[in-house]
């Protein structure tokens, strides 16, 4: 059963890089993806910290928000 709930987890991770428009718009380069989610962690690790989960927040809120508006 925790596979399965890994499993499905990780798929909706991957559907948000997906839905974020990242894979296009990085024709898919893998190593550049990695690179970009190094940079997000290293942000995450500094003093800019909580600011920048607040804005990453507000900003994923609002999309999610707009998506159920127009879907």
């Amino acid at each position: 059963m925790k596979r399965r709930e890994r499993t499905r987890h990780l798929i909706e991770l991957g559907g948000l890089v997906v839905k974020a428009g990242l894979v296009d718009l990085i024709d898919d380069d893998r190593t550049t993806l990695y690179g970009a989610f190094l940079s997000i962690a290293g942000k995450l690790q500094g003093e800019e910290r909580d600011h920048a989960l607040a804005l990453w927040k507000r900003k994923g809120k609002r999309a999610f928000e707009a998506e159920t508006e127009t879907g």
